[in-house]
């Protein structure tokens, strides 16, 4: 059987049962990179300069440990799935960085996403994508539109589960998992997936949040309606792709009664950056929700995070404990 490798980053918690339901409907299996681990990140550094984002070291990382593993390895060139609205300049040449920096990666499997083309040059993309494993056309479009179905329900069940995407995976791949107590006070975090739910390059914030005694609400929780109200209410009109993520999360978690929240962004993201300050600015004006900006590098150290983490939860807990008095 053909063995297609998918890197567990980037764009792999949004899209994964998507892409696994479509090779599998196409007879291949799919295989996932381990998680992230200090030797993936060391390893993936060592391939590209050392002005790279860190997510995108990450990437080069997990192509590495699918290179001995795999007949291809499937990188998508997103540039844009909403029309006017496009993605950050990593996702465009993903395939051809990765084909310049590592020469002995299996032959990559690159479709070229980009909905202001129009919906005649996507079909072919997805054509040309299941063309390795089947000519028949017919069974390409079925195994387009199982996944498109997969990818709707692994949506739904985030939104009315209260799941992250890796709690939804495994809840898609048979596992038990616990539902949220909706009764523990929540934390917002606002930021990528590939952020967020990376237990490596986040020192395992969600896991430290849980420990600490709080529930943690996720971009991914929220319907596209909550997103664009806060969008547009906050910035007008979107321009990058993945905004929803920041700016329409962060918009709506700061007025919707949680805890706190948190932004989490990449060192020398620009469009992040941005966004995140967007969201900094209204937590500053609402002056009704603590907020934190963490900003994850390389080199960031476990014990700052943590520092950096119990200060701000204190600073809740504060809060809370002068609301009681003022109460009484």
């Amino acid at each position: 059987m053909v063995k297609v490798g998918i890197p567990r980053a980037l764009l792999y918690y949004q899209y994964y049962p998507m892409w696994k339901t479509f090779f599998g409907e196409l007879g291949a299996e799919v295989v996932v990179s381990p998680p992230t681990t200090q030797a993936t990140l060391a390893v993936g550094s060592s391939r590209v300069v050392a002005d790279t984002c860190l997510p995108v070291k990450v990437f080069c990382g997990h192509v590495l440990a699918l290179v001995e593993n795999c007949d291809y390895i499937f990188i998508p060139a997103l540039r844009s799935v909403k029309s006017k609205i496009y993605n950050c300049s990593k996702f465009l040449g993903l395939p051809d960085m990765t084909r310049a920096v590592i020469p002995e990666c299996p032959p990559i499997l690159d479709m070229d996403i980009d909905i202001n083309k129009g919906k005649r040059r996507l079909y072919q993309a997805i054509y040309k994508l299941g063309r390795p494993f089947s000519w028949n056309p017919f069974k390409v479009r079925r195994a387009a539109l199982a996944a498109w179905q997969a990818h709707r329900e692994y949506k739904e069940l985030m939104i009315n589960e209260c799941l992250t995407p890796p709690q939804a995976i495994a809840r898609i791949s048979g596992a038990e998992m616990p539902s949220p107590n909706p009764n523990q006070p929540a934390i917002a975090l606002v930021g990528h997936p590939y952020l967020l739910y990376d237990e490596m390059i986040n020192h395992r914030l969600i896991h430290r949040l849980e420990q600490a005694g709080y529930r943690t609400l996720t971009p991914e929780m929220l319907t596209a309606e909550q997103l664009e109200t806060a969008i547009t209410r906050l910035t007008g009109k979107p321009y990058w792709t993945y905004e929803e993520e920041v700016v329409g999360s962060g918009g709506h978690y700061l007025e919707s009664g949680v805890e706190g929240a948190i932004g989490v962004i990449a060192f020398g993201c620009g469009p992040d950056s941005l966004m995140m300050d967007m969201v900094q600015r209204q937590a500053i004006r609402l002056k009704t929700t603590p907020f934190m900006s963490l900003t994850l590098e390389e080199h960031s150290a476990e014990a700052g995070v943590v520092t950096r983490l119990e200060a701000f939860l204190d600073m809740i807990q504060r809060k809370k404990r002068r609301g009681a008095e003022v109460c009484v």
